[in-house]
């Protein structure tokens, strides 16, 4: 599992309670590691359906007839599906964020350890890049990248150093970015804002939260009554949206209530939270901010 060590990965599949013969679908295949899992527990008549837009995942590809892998983003899981003649599934389960491989290879971009093109597409078909965003983009875009992904109070501060710095020249890698914005990254907290801004452009860049939310909704359109959605996400962002979805079918505001003054939801929580514990962090310290959730259709 040198490609992506998966995370929660027991408790992630137990999750979706899974029948011999029931369909299912990984949209985060990555590595493989939770696909392996699920297949591990299917029987002859079952089939599982991955999805990952990274052009990398598709040599962790698994010969099993039971199998298929579909180098898609999984915003278009309910076209693809159906493609494939699957209308309505078992079980979905989601790894959201960037797999270890993504943050290992250098090249990528995504890893604040390394020095890179500004880049940070997780699949090489998509047109925007970290380049443009930090090249292209004007006060107001920029200031609203850092401030809704980045979380950052400083966002008219560093859109405007940005732009200041890019009317003498391209800011074409992640040095020159983090030279450029030296001033705002003090020693003690250097790597957790490198992390906000990081993650700010990236999120910009491959549209997560637009797929997350088209992809809970979807979810809820394919999934059969009593079916499971297991969801791992990695900061507050994506986290926020998948447990307000789970608890009531909406990402803002309150449900409807039925003719007796109770609400209407689609779903039912499955367990409590699960975070990882101290030994899965020592081993993978990718598990430490890791948070699932799991709920089943009505």
């Amino acid at each position: 599992m040198e490609y992506h060590n998966p995370v929660l990965l027991q408790e992630s599949v137990d999750g979706l309670n899974i029948k011999p013969d029931g369909v299912y679908v990984d949209v985060t295949f990555g590595g493989g590691g939770h696909s392996r899992e699920i297949l591990r527990r299917l029987g002859p008549n079952g089939k599982l359906f991955a999805f990952d837009q990274d052009e990398d995942a598709l040599a962790n590809a698994i010969d099993d007839n039971r199998f298929v892998l579909i180098n898609e983003n999984f915003r278009f899981i309910k076209r693809f599906l159906r493609f494939y003649g699957a209308k309505s599934v078992d079980g979905i389960l989601g790894d959201l964020g960037v797999s270890s491989h993504q943050f290992d290879v250098a090249a990528r971009g995504f890893s604040t350890r390394f020095d890179a093109e500004l880049d940070m597409r997780m699949s090489q078909k998509n047109t925007l890049n970290a380049y443009k965003v930090v090249n292209e983009y004007d006060d107001a875009n920029l200031r609203r990248v850092f401030y809704d992904y980045g979380e950052l109070k400083n966002a008219p501060a560093l859109s405007r150093t940005i732009i200041e710095a890019r009317t003498n020249h391209p800011i074409k890698t992640t040095d020159e970015l983090k030279e450029v914005l030296a001033k705002y990254l003090p020693e003690k907290v250097r790597n957790k804002v490198l992390a906000q801004i990081y993650q700010a452009i990236r999120i910009e860049v491959n549209q997560e939260m637009d797929v997350l939310k088209e992809f809970l909704e979807q979810s809820l359109e394919i999934l059969k009554p009593e079916g499971r959605l297991s969801v791992i996400s990695y900061h507050s962002l994506e986290d926020r949206l998948v447990k307000r979805f789970m608890k009531n079918g909406l990402f803002e505001g309150e449900p409807e209530r039925d003719f007796f003054g109770n609400f209407s939801v689609p779903f039912r929580s499955v367990g409590k939270l699960i975070i990882p514990d101290a030994a899965e962090i020592k081993l993978n310290n990718r598990a430490r901010s890791a948070k699932l959730r799991i709920a089943e259709k009505k």
